[in-house]
């Protein structure tokens, strides 16, 4: 048999860095890249008699996600030790929630090959970081042996996001967090950086034969810092397993590493039950009770939603789905397409093109995801005005995009700094179009002769002798009219 045979199960486990400014029980701040271990206080380094207090933004900022995902929101949930000894968890427990979590339900839509699809989501439960362990550094002075411990993230606030086990493979994954990023980045309850750690997943996954029912033992892949990873981590496991029961052998429950220097997974160790974690009620921390008062202020604080916004900019603008779906990749960017459109409103569609095109190219996802557009939205808007007016051509709008990122200036004061005015004078642009068929008489000789591609070297020959500056509609209704006119004789 081979993998084609079988049917991939999976489920996803996604820890999201919520965007508070201190720890979730404690007043330490939340700062990517600190001193090792400087911020830190007596609470989340586990002291004796301190005593946590739960921070409410981080409560808030869980809702956001869990009412935009359509989950119903516990009246009441509980916050449980989970015990485990790690070096980097110095209580020996983490603050986490069990058996009534803040949320339940809902889900997220995603596209397949077969259509439009829903995944189930299980549970949005709250909870603590653990610090982080180091086993590799560059000082000279510490044995390659040695392992470092930074409890600089001990406390950082979290949500657990678990999928039921609706994917089926690798692709569905992949557009599954690209969905699930965007949506916690959409409602400014993450920045969901991966490679700082603020978003985090791990993939359980089980094959089955096709046409079975009953769920395959699960292996749990850690170690998957990209989204890539994770398409890639559980194709292979998937493989990894159709192998395995191919060959008679049993597929093992555990927990296992994705490698991506060798893009396998290995074994890391057996795979828990939640009984190994003895989890009970935390006795420092009541029940977490959240109001219909407080759920219904959260509702109202959210953004239009990014499909629901994809579809009021295709139809108000009269943009393709397609164009629609681009520009809501990031809120912030699609606040700046609808900015721009705002100062030049006769043309959203020439607006959109630019965007989605020359602007896009020159963005970095992070800058996409702050809708950074390299120019002001007023300065791209007036770009796409002198188009549209006929001051300049789309070669020259091209040309003048580069200049205005990199001077900063607005395209009117570059056009005259640098004379890009486009020659649309009738007269002028027909005494070179005169000049240029009268010194190439082969070549009219070839266009009259059925080579049709000779128009176009006629075209370049004229925006050459132009300096790129002649309007190209006029150019080419000149040239018609000089190739085509009846000939003597």
């Amino acid at each position: 048999m081979s993998l084609s045979d079988y049917e991939s199960v999976i489920g996803l486990e996604v820890h999201c860095q919520l965007k508070t400014r201190t720890k979730a029980f404690c007043a330490c701040p939340v700062v990517f890249g600190a001193e090792a271990n400087s911020s830190v206080c007596p609470v989340c380094l586990g002291y004796p008699g301190v005593l946590p207090v739960i921070n409410r933004e981080m409560v808030s900022l869980a809702l956001r996600v869990a009412l935009a995902a359509g989950c119903e929101i516990a009246p009441e949930s509980v916050f449980a030790r989970k015990n485990y000894f790690y070096p980097d968890l110095p209580k020996g427990y983490q603050i986490s929630q069990y058996d009534r979590p803040l949320a339940t339900g809902g889900g997220l839509t995603v596209t397949t090959p077969e259509g439009e699809k829903f995944i189930r989501l299980t549970r949005i439960h709250l909870e603590e970081d653990a610090g982080k362990s180091m086993h590799e550094f560059p000082w000279e002075d510490v044995s390659a042996s040695s392992s470092l411990v930074d409890l600089n993230r001990a406390g950082t606030p979290l949500i657990e996001i678990v999928s039921e086990p609706d994917l089926r493979s690798g692709d569905e994954a992949y557009e599954y967090l690209v969905k699930l990023r965007r949506l916690v980045r959409w409602v400014d309850a993450s920045d969901g950086n991966m490679e700082e750690g603020s978003l985090r997943c791990d993939a359980n996954v089980s094959i089955r034969r096709k046409g079975e029912t009953t769920l395959g033992t699960k292996v749990e892949i850690k170690n998957l810092n990209s989204i890539a990873h994770v398409r890639r981590a559980i194709e292979h496991e998937a493989a990894r397993q159709a192998e395995s029961l191919d060959k008679g052998r049993p597929v093992v429950q555990e927990t296992r590493l994705w490698q991506p220097d060798s893009q396998t997974t290995r074994p890391m160790r057996s795979k828990e039950e939640a009984m190994d974690y003895r989890y009970f009620p935390d006795p420092d921390l009541g029940t977490l009770v959240v109001s219909r008062d407080w759920i219904d202020e959260v509702r109202r604080s959210l953004p239009e939603l990014p499909e629901a916004r994809g579809a009021s900019l295709a139809s108000r603008h009269g943009l393709s789905p397609q164009d629609a779906a681009l520009l809501t990749l990031s809120r912030p960017f699609a606040d700046a397409f609808e900015r721009a459109v705002s100062f030049h409103p006769a043309n959203p569609k020439g607006i959109a093109n630019w965007l989605l095109s020359e602007i896009l190219a020159r963005m970095s996802d992070a800058d996409r995801q702050a809708g950074k557009i390299p120019v002001p939205a007023e300065n791209l808007a007036s770009l796409v005005s002198r188009i549209d007016d006929g001051t300049i051509s789309g070669k020259i709008a091209k040309e003048l995009l580069a200049l205005m990122i990199d001077t900063g200036k607005t395209p009117d004061d570059l056009i005259t700094e640098k004379g890009l005015r486009q020659v649309t004078d009738e007269g002028l642009l027909g005494d070179t179009v005169r000049k240029v068929v009268e010194a190439n008489p082969q070549q009219v000789a070839a266009y009259r002769g059925g080579k049709a591609a000779a128009f176009g070297w006629f075209v370049g020959q004229v925006m050459k002798a132009t300096g790129g500056k002649a309007n190209p509609a006029v150019v080419n209704q000149l040239l018609r009219q000089a190739l085509d006119a009846p000939q003597e004789g």
